[in-house]
């Protein structure tokens, strides 16, 4: 638990577009007033002070490899500063991989809904769909064990959500939270687990959690490689429409709750991943709004305030049913008029509006395609 008075240092990186270069800074986080400081490394001097009222930053934020805004730059946290941030802050921000498998994949609004009740943040998310070969690689612990080939042959049968938790001993605290391996003695050890709740046996049993630390570093580069090609999304970019979950119902632990209002209504998810857009993205992916709506500005500044989650959403006639579904962009006219929608239920206000629709039947695979193919290049 961090003091009032407390401060705790970072070292953060910047691209910055004009030069065409990385820029290293010293980032000073004080918990009394979530104000930032930053420091010039190489020029060694004060960047800038801010408070950040607007957006401000908690430090749950702060971890390595995390990507935070301050005032529109997107800034990189790449290693702890000082011995006094690293020995405080290094075992709460401790990562494992979280696995949702495939028969547990109509229900990841409820699963993921149950990882923020418990307290873990989530920092990167991708539903991919593995071939054989791949998920050999993944379970390559269980070499020459007798049931592997049904686990692999189990394990691509469908797609699955891998996601990086980040939170005190993750480790063991996941571990615990998903319960036995066996979901029958998860629902008599353990009744409030998820393989209790959502296994059928020892190898179909909902999720999967890193065993050590070395298996998490593993498991997480395999599945969000640092270099190389990326593992693939599983967009069919066809017949679609796109749905993002805004910065702020993430930041809120609204995730899960509103993928199973998505899932409950009939709609299938057919690619979900979470993105940290920059600024040019952000503009580029809202361009038709510009000039014609007055919140593009903070539009723009919600969708690079943290990380989104962009869904491509199927069914028939599916942009038009699923804006239906999200609902008038005022929360306030839509718990008037539509109160079951998702606009209603977790929107705060014109821009924190929960989720962003794509209002065009023909913008549909153009905008899902955007986040998945050419976000992905």
């Amino acid at each position: 638990m961090a003091e009032a008075d407390e401060t705790f240092t970072f070292v953060v990186e910047w691209y910055e577009e004009i030069a065409a270069r990385n820029r290293q800074f010293l980032l000073i986080y004080h918990v009394k007033n979530k104000g930032v400081e930053m420091y010039d490394m190489k020029n060694r001097k004060t960047f800038l002070k801010t408070s950040l009222r607007d957006h401000p930053i908690d430090l749950s934020d702060l971890y390595i490899g995390s990507t935070i805004n301050v005032l529109g730059r997107q800034l990189k946290v790449t290693e702890y500063a000082d011995e006094h941030t690293r020995s405080k802050l290094s075992s709460q921000k401790e990562k494992t991989l979280g696995l949702i498998k495939p028969d547990a994949m109509n229900k990841i609004g409820q699963i993921l809904d149950h990882v923020y009740r418990n307290g873990f943040m989530i920092t990167r998310l991708k539903m991919c769909k593995l071939d054989r070969n791949e998920a050999f690689e993944m379970y390559q612990e269980h070499r020459g064990k007798p049931f592997l080939n049904d686990l692999l042959e189990y394990v691509t049968s469908g797609p699955v959500l891998a996601f990086e938790i980040v939170g005190q001993n993750a480790i063991t605290n996941w571990r615990k939270t998903i319960g036995p391996t066996d979901p029958a003695t998860a629902r008599s050890e353990a009744p409030n687990s998820i393989r209790a709740q959502y296994g059928t046996d020892k190898t179909r049993n909902a999720c999967h959690g890193s065993d050590s630390l070395t298996s998490a570093a593993r498991e997480l580069e395999f599945f969000f490689p640092s270099t190389g090609p990326k593992r693939r999304n599983t967009a069919q970019l066809s017949d679609c429409t796109c749905c993002v979950i805004k910065p702020h119902a993430i930041k809120s632990g609204l995730t899960g709750k509103i993928i199973n209002a998505i899932l409950e209504a009939g709609f299938e998810i057919s690619a979900l991943q979470m993105y940290n857009l920059e600024k040019a993205n952000a503009e580029e992916f809202y361009e038709v709004y510009k000039g014609v709506v007055q919140e593009y500005n903070g539009m723009v500044a919600e969708l690079t305030s943290g990380p989104c989650i962009a869904l491509e959403i199927r069914a028939q006639d599916a942009a038009k049913s699923f804006r239906e579904m999200a609902g008038p962009a005022d929360p306030e006219i839509a718990r008037h008029l539509r109160p079951r929608t998702l606009r209603a239920l977790f929107g705060s206000d014109n821009i924190r509006n929960a989720v962003h629709c794509t209002d065009l039947p023909e913008d549909g695979s153009m905008e899902v395609e955007y986040f998945f193919k050419i976000l992905e290049q």
